[in-house]
């Protein structure tokens, strides 16, 4: 038996982790911070945090046979290149390859110099850059700081005056910093996920993330209220398409020398002209993650171990729908306060996925942000809908959630 070591401490990481138990060959899984919910369903944390590479490292080398980096300010921070410099396995995109991720830029010259669809969109560096653009761009717009954001860092805005606001918050906090102005597209979003190592690749099923705070795709984004997987609107030439679009991608990749492994997340908005890429994430998606990997019956260790050695194995999916709802502070995503949580019993370990939970007292409190999601199964998607809000009813407690997590696969 192996033990494996999941670097992070949300939701993400907790799926991860739970993926990796489910493995015959691993013995323990190790979380770097974790939370103090991940006990309760078999993970064991450790207390260092993501940022410190060379205690990471240390840990590592004594500890586990293999590293999964989950969150993306790590990867852009360059821990996967550290890792590989000390010699150990380790799963994730080095820090070059993380750009895609990191500079919303790098990104869109990435799109343009391989002819991958995407909306038009002008970078300005300054706020009378920014106003004289917006001017001619009008309304609606999509504003998005350059850098990491943790799923916060986009403006949709309807009005002129909307999308002058929100250029004036970023020039406030930074008077140099890049801005994208992108042209707004009309459609519906998908996510793709597919693990890859150079061109060979994992494609899994489609998913959809609810970005809004409120029913409706209402107020402001968030990391994600929830998500669900397979998504029954979309047609078998609409994912053929998507699969297409990861593999030009990879195959850009290699075209530009970004060689490496790890996780390539599209965004994608399937408009009336075809899909077009919203954004590349390089990692797995949070909620997404926690509705993709319960429908992989493969040994998820064996998985990555195959892809770290250049082979791509089929996935083999349980043919069933997961949806899964988030429990949030009801200020997210502005800041919280601790609530006192209802402690899972054992039948409802097995679906919930815990993130932002702590300990204070001898209880579980909320620690602001996403709290929890908790998943429902079931034949079709409507039936694993009602599954997931029958069984967050009783853990909701104060916690507030989205009632329309699926809605749009159901319409």
């Amino acid at each position: 038996m192996v033990n494996v070591l999941v670097i992070g401490q949300g939701g993400r990481e907790s799926a991860l982790g739970r993926a990796f138990l489910r493995s015959p060959q691993v013995g323990q899984v190790f979380v770097a911070p974790g939370n103090a919910g991940m006990p309760l369903i078999g993970l064991t944390p450790v207390a260092i945090n993501e940022s410190e590479t060379a205690a990471l490292i240390a840990f590592a080398r004594t500890h586990v046979a293999l590293t999964f980096v989950g969150p993306e300010q790590p990867l852009a921070g360059g821990i996967v290149d550290a890792f590989e410099a000390a010699g150990l396995p380790v799963f994730g995109p080095t820090k070059a390859l993380a750009q895609l991720e990191s500079s919303k830029t790098f990104a869109k010259a990435f799109m343009a110099r391989h002819h991958l669809p995407t909306a038009q969109a002008l970078t300005v560096h300054s706020l009378p850059e920014a106003q004289t653009a917006l001017a001619k761009f009008g309304a609606p717009i999509v504003i998005k700081a350059d850098g990491l954001a943790a799923g916060k860092g986009v403006t949709v805005a309807q009005t002129l005056a909307a999308a002058q606001a929100a250029v004036t918050k970023l020039y406030a906090a930074d008077a140099q910093t890049p801005v994208l102005l992108e042209e707004y597209l009309q459609g519906e979003e998908a996510s793709v996920l597919a693990m890859f190592n150079g061109p060979k690749r994992v494609l899994f099923p489609l998913a959809q993330d609810h970005k809004r705070r409120f029913d409706g795709d209402a107020g402001p984004n968030t990391g994600g209220m929830g998500a669900y997987s397979p998504t029954p609107q979309f047609s078998a030439a609409q994912q053929t398409a998507a699969g297409d679009l990861v593999d030009q991608t990879l195959a850009g990749m290699a075209a530009d020398g970004l060689s490496g492994c790890g996780v390539l997340y599209v965004g994608l908005m399937f408009t009336a002209a075809g899909p077009k890429i919203l954004e590349y994430n390089l990692r797995f998606g949070d909620p997404e993650t926690q509705v993709l990997l319960p429908q992989v019956e493969n040994d998820f260790y064996q998985l990555t171990l195959d892809l770290l050695a250049g082979k791509a194995e089929p996935l083999k999916l349980d043919g069933h729908t997961y949806c899964g709802v988030v429990a949030v502070d009801p200020a997210y995503p502005g800041a919280g306060h601790p609530y006192p949580l209802v402690v899972p019993d054992a039948e409802q370990l097995k679906y919930w996925v815990p993130a932002g939970v702590a300990e204070m007292a001898g209880g579980l409190v909320s620690s602001g942000g996403r709290i929890f999601a908790v998943i429902g199964e079931g034949a079709d998607l409507a039936e694993a809908q009602r599954q997931a809000y029958a069984r967050m009813q009783p853990l909701q407690g104060a916690l507030a959630t989205r009632s329309d997590i699926g809605a749009k696969g159901l319409a």
